[in-house]
Parts: structure tokens; sequence; C-alpha cells
């Protein structure tokens, strides 16, 4: 048995579960996520819990377990707290602004760059214009639209300049030693 499928999951307060088949529908005040429910998985609600159960015992069933109770625990978090992601940017003359769904970076190249942002996810930039601040009720969205903006410009091993996560640790390599 899944030691992560079985346990339960607590329904946050403002948060509204419907199971309709092979559906569950969380929705609160900031929005309402689905999951398609895999073959092979129960999922019911049970004085304000959700309990995810698998009908059989193959290995199909076995590793989609603990997914399906994470994936449906990531959406109620998502609904009652929220998600956010924070970039920071490095190097000279790299900044980013916010107006309004899309972000503008100045990233070295010859011209600026812009990154329209999906419904669902907010940024903010602060003053500085150097970390950008992501915020969501999709942690999948909100982590994929955090990696593409990183892709814009990865972080430099030799000087460290780039986009990178917030608390990331970059272990600069010694450059080219000339010839004497």
């Amino acid at each position: 048995m899944s030691r992560i499928g079985k346990k339960p999951i607590e329904i946050p307060k403002g948060v509204n579960v419907e199971v309709d088949g092979a559906k569950i529908k969380l929705k609160s005040a900031k929005g309402e996520l689905f999951y398609s429910i895999p073959t092979g998985i129960d999922v019911a609600v049970q004085e304000g819990k959700i309990i995810v159960n698998r009908t059989g015992d193959n290995k199909k069933e076995r590793a989609l377990h603990g997914l399906a109770r994470t994936l449906i625990s990531n959406m109620a978090i998502g609904l009652s707290q929220g998600y956010q992601r924070v970039l920071e940017i490095t190097g000279v003359g790299y900044r980013a602004q916010a107006k309004g769904d899309k972000l503008t970076f100045s990233l070295g190249y010859s011209h600026p760059v812009e990154f329209a942002l999906p419904e669902g996810v907010g940024a903010t930039v602060d003053e500085k214009q150097t970390t950008i601040t992501l915020k969501g009720i999709d942690k999948q969205q909100l982590g994929q639209i955090a990696a593409n903006i990183r892709k814009l410009r990865p972080p430099d091993s030799y000087k460290g300049k780039g986009i990178r996560y917030s608390g990331q640790r970059m272990k600069l390599k010694a450059g080219k030693t000339g010839k004497k």
C-alpha cells in the first residue's frame, strides 16, 4: 500500500469538492481546478476528508495511487493558500518589468524579450527590477511558467549571469588560464 496514497486529504475551509464519476472538481473563491481520475483509482469524500483508494493491485494502479493523492492535495492547497515561485535576475543591465499580463525583460539581447503570462498566473516585480514573484493556484502550471521564464536566459556557469530560482546555488567554474 502506498504510504502517501493512503493518507486522507483534509479539505481546507472555503474549498468545495465534487466527485463526478471519473472527475474531481475543487472550487473556492480563488478559482476552480479539475482532475481526471485515472482508471483503477477511486476517490470519495467522507467527513471533511478526501480519501483516495485503488481498486486493484496491479503495477499501474500502485504507481498512480500516490500520484493521484498528491495532485488532489496540491489542488486543495492551491485553492486555499495559493502557490508562489520567486525568480532572481543577476547581471549588469538585466531587469524585468510587469505590464498587465506581460513581462518585459532586458537580458543582454539586442531587443527586449516579452513574455505573456497565461490566465491564472500573476506576477509582480520588485522596485530594483531584479526579483520576479509568480503567484497562482495551479502548482504544475506555475512551475512550468517559471521554467519557461528561466529558459529565456539560464544562469551562466562562468559569470553567474541569468535568471535563476530564488535560493538556487551556482557553483561557478574557473575560467581559462592564459599561457605564460
